[in-house]
């Protein structure tokens, strides 16, 4: 049994684009050039673009087909379907725990970094208001 192509699934709410280019993906680079050339063959502005498309995504760099571009996405609702509608509400469930839980660490940090920051300010704070009064009470011993 085959896999599913990383089209299978795709919901309407997919842009033509985005199926379009997960199909040229899921074939590799030579599905690429192939439409390049097609598009210059056929109306030279079409290949032109395609090419300046596929420069400005990096699509032919050798990383670029290594991993599938839904997974460089890292958009949550972007997932390629298996098929089970359970498994797939599940693991959109999952993402979006996941992603409620990353926020939320991040906050937590932002919110520690600030109390460093607020505790280092207040120490310099602290020692500076330690220097001014010694050095008047120092100025005050001298003029006596």
């Amino acid at each position: 049994m085959t896999p599913a192509p990383a089209y299978a699934g795709s919901t309407a709410a997919q842009s033509w684009f985005t199926r379009t280019t997960d199909w040229l993906d899921a074939r590799g680079r030579g599905a690429w050039i192939a439409v390049m050339v097609l598009g210059f063959i056929f109306f030279w502005p079409a290949g032109l673009a395609i090419l300046a498309y596929m420069i400005w995504s990096n699509r032919m760099s050798s990383k670029t087909f290594r991993t599938p571009m839904k997974a460089r996405r890292m958009a949550p609702a972007r997932f390629r379907s298996s098929g089970n509608m359970a498994f797939d509400n599940y693991k959109a469930d999952m993402l979006r725990r996941l992603e409620e839980e990353q926020e939320a660490f991040e906050t937590f940090l932002q919110r520690l970094r600030e109390a460093k920051d607020k505790a280092e300010f207040d120490q310099f704070m602290e020692d500076r208001e330690k220097r001014a009064k010694a050095d008047t009470d120092g100025d005050d011993k001298d003029a006596a």
